[in-house]
C-alpha cells in the first residue's frame, strides 16, 4: 500500500536551513521504512499563498458547482492545499521559530486549510476534526526559544490546530539552540529521527 507523505516547508531561507534539512531527514526515514512512498511537497515561502479575505471566504462557502470564474480562482488554491493534506498519511512540517511564532507562511496554509465543513464541523458537541488518521512530524528549529517554554508560541498553536481539525498524533522533532549550541542541538534533533517510528 503506498504511503503517501506531504512534505511541507516554511522557512524563508535557502535550501540549506536548519528547518529544511530536518524535514527532508525525517522524509528520507518515512522513504526508508516504507517501500511504496508517495511524497508532495510544498514550499510554502516559494507559493504565492496570499492572505485569505471577503472574496475568499465567499468562495470557498460557495459550493464548486455554483461558484462564478472569479471565485474558482480565489478558492482554486486552498482546494488543492486541502486535498494534498486529505490525500497525506503522514504530513511532514517545518516549524522554524520567527519571532517567537511560526512563519506568517505557515499561518496562511492553516488559514487556507482549517475550513468548516471541510476539515473541521460543529456539533452540539462541539468541534469536531475531520482529518482522520494522519500522523504530522514536525521539524522545530529556533536559535534559542526553547520548546515548550512559556515563549513558545509555535509549537503549542500548531499541535493545537492540527488537533483541531483532527490530526491528534503529533510529533516534534527539536533543534531549538541554533545560536547557542547548533552543533549538539542538530545532533540531538538527527538521533530523534532516527528512532522514528515508521
Amino acid at each position: 500500500m503506498t504511503h503517501k507523505v506531504l512534505h511541507i516547508d516554511s522557512a524563508i531561507t535557502a535550501d540549506n536551513s536548519v528547518s529544511k534539512g530536518l524535514t527532508r531527514a525525517i522524509v528520507e526515514k518515512l522513504q526508508s521504512s516504507h517501500a511504496d512512498t508517495e511524497v508532495t511537497y510544498r514550499d510554502l515561502a516559494a507559493t504565492d499563498l496570499g492572505q485569505i479575505d471577503g472574496a475568499w471566504l465567499a468562495a470557498v462557502n460557495t459550493p464548486a458547482d455554483a461558484r462564478t470564474a472569479d471565485q474558482n480562482d480565489a478558492a482554486d488554491l486552498a482546494d488543492t492545499l486541502v486535498a494534498e493534506l486529505k490525500e497525506a498519511d503522514t504530513v511532514v512540517i517545518g516549524l522554524p521559530v520567527y519571532n517567537f511564532s511560526a512563519p506568517s507562511q505557515l499561518k496562511a496554509w492553516i488559514d487556507h486549510v482549517a475550513r468548516a465543513g471541510v476539515t473541521f464541523s460543529y456539533s452540539e458537541n462541539g468541534p469536531e476534526g475531520l482529518i482522520k488518521n494522519t500522523r504530522a512530524i514536525i521539524a522545530y528549529t529556533s536559535g534559542g526559544t526553547a520548546f515548550g517554554s512559556d515563549y513558545d508560541f509555535a509549537s503549542g498553536y500548531l499541535r493545537h490546530v492540527l488537533g483541531f481539525i483532527g490530526i491528534t498524533d503529533v510529533q516534534f522533532v527539536v533543534a531549538d539552540k541554533g545560536a547557542i549550541d547548533a552543533e549538539a542541538s542538530l545532533k540531538a534533533a538527527n538521533e530523534h529521527i532516527a528512532e522514528l517510528a515508521a
